[in-house]
């Protein structure tokens, strides 16, 4: 599996910038993880850390369906992993597969696509109880892109290490 990875125009409107760098990122994550199997997914970076490509996979999924469903959508669901709200349990991925990972990823993606796309303008608030206050989905945005570019740098380090191949 090859992803391809398509950034944006630098002449894009605010909005097409921001969507195409996040679907930049995600594309990145997903490049991180092409050609590997559950095991090698699952390797951990260094004890006692349970950092792992997977686990990057399912945190992710976690953080969108967070942002962009709970805070913009104002939807009352719960993690996908936690119910006591705690997204590092989606890092420890020892029992997880790919399927199961990129599936609930993927969805949570769409979500966050389709809420994106049928938002008004970038200014559409919702409330974020971790932050104590309202926010524009403008911030969402901006937030997930550097969410996606800190862990895809962890992305990177931990590709290395499972069988040496980098490029960024």
């Amino acid at each position: 599996m090859t992803t391809e990875r398509i950034g944006p125009s630098p002449t894009a409107s605010e909005r097409e910038m921001l969507r195409t760098f996040l679907d930049y990122h995600r594309a990145t994550l997903a490049w991180k993880c092409d050609g590997l199997d559950d095991e090698q997914l699952r390797q951990r970076s260094m004890p006692p850390s349970t950092l792992s490509l997977l686990g990057l996979v399912r945190h992710m999924a976690e953080v969108e369906r967070a942002w962009f469903r709970r805070v913009i959508d104002g939807e009352d669901i719960g993690l996908v992993w936690s119910d006591e709200r705690d997204f590092q349990v989606a890092y420890d991925a020892t029992d997880s597969t790919r399927a199961e990972a990129f599936a609930a990823w993927q969805a949570e993606v769409e979500h966050s696509r389709r809420i994106e796309r049928e938002a008004a303008s970038l200014d559409v608030t919702g409330y974020s109880a971790s932050w104590a206050e309202d926010v524009s989905l403008r911030m969402v945005m901006l937030h997930l892109i550097h969410e996606y570019a800190r862990h895809n740098g962890h992305a990177d380090l931990l590709r290395e290490g499972v069988d040496g191949v980098t490029g960024a």
